[in-house]
């Protein structure tokens, strides 16, 4: 049974999720100091979060949900970047807010990135266990597919 409700579908993860990235974003520029070798520093993981999260859209189409609680009817991807990450959504917010982090040099930011990475972690296990009640092919897309860092080769 698939539970209804924002809250029952893990409504709250989202809402978390949304609070540590606006704060990281704010923190960044307003206690952080940028520089050019900063922003050399940090543009690299920004573009590789932007790339990542993209593809992951892309590959995941209708199916995408910032629920942890998968979409009735929805496919196990496992093509295109999910092939190299099996969370490509949350590998691109880790990626941007290190690289934002780095961009403005701000511990403020720092620490809610490594909030908002405690978080995902949680989160990305919860929705495994979902994942793995209602797709039977999960667990050996779980076996050979890293989490959160891409496997490239």
């Amino acid at each position: 049974m698939i539970p209804s409700g924002f809250i029952a579908r893990g409504g709250g993860w989202v809402v978390a999720q949304s609070i540590l990235m606006s704060a990281m974003l704010v923190v960044g520029p307003w206690r952080g100091g940028a520089s050019w070798l900063s922003l050399a520093a940090g543009f690299p993981f920004v573009l590789v979060g932007a790339v990542i999260g993209i593809l992951g859209v892309r590959h995941l189409g209708v199916a995408r949900s910032a629920l942890p609680e998968p979409l009735p009817g929805a496919p196990l991807v496992q093509e295109g970047i999910y092939a190299r990450v099996r969370h490509p959504l949350y590998a691109s917010l880790l990626w941007l807010s290190a690289g934002w982090t780095l961009c403005w040099l701000s511990p403020a930011s720092g620490v809610a990135s490594l909030l908002l990475l405690a978080l995902l972690l949680a989160k990305a296990r919860v929705e495994e266990a979902r994942l793995l009640r209602l797709h039977p092919g999960y667990e050996a897309y779980r076996s050979r597919v890293p989490a959160f860092l891409p496997r490239w080769r």
